[in-house]
């Protein structure tokens, strides 16, 4: 498994970057893990307190999920079951 580390050092420039560019590690052909939940990058862009970041973290997982990312890293569990079950929904009928 691949963490590619949002935070740790990087600006919130850098790691919309990254977000935006993770499909890049699947050719390590390993699962990718995205620790995005209620992240700086997130509560920082949207001008809000950490706990009022789900909205963001749960756009932020889906984007995740369509970068490659099949493990998620979260604080609220539900939300981000129901994005997954959605984005597997959608899926379904993209391939």
């Amino acid at each position: 498994m691949i963490d590619p580390g949002f935070g740790f050092g990087k600006t919130i420039e850098q790691n919309y970057q990254l977000l935006a560019n993770m499909h890049a590690f699947r050719i390590l052909e390993v699962p990718i893990l995205a620790g995005v939940s209620r992240k700086s990058m997130i509560y920082k862009l949207l001008n809000t307190k950490t706990e009022e970041a789900l909205h963001g973290s749960t756009a932020a997982h889906v984007v995740a999920l369509q970068q490659g990312a099949r493990i998620l890293r979260v604080h609220d569990v539900q939300a981000a079951c129901d994005a997954v079950r959605v984005w597997e929904q959608i899926e379904k009928f993209s391939r």
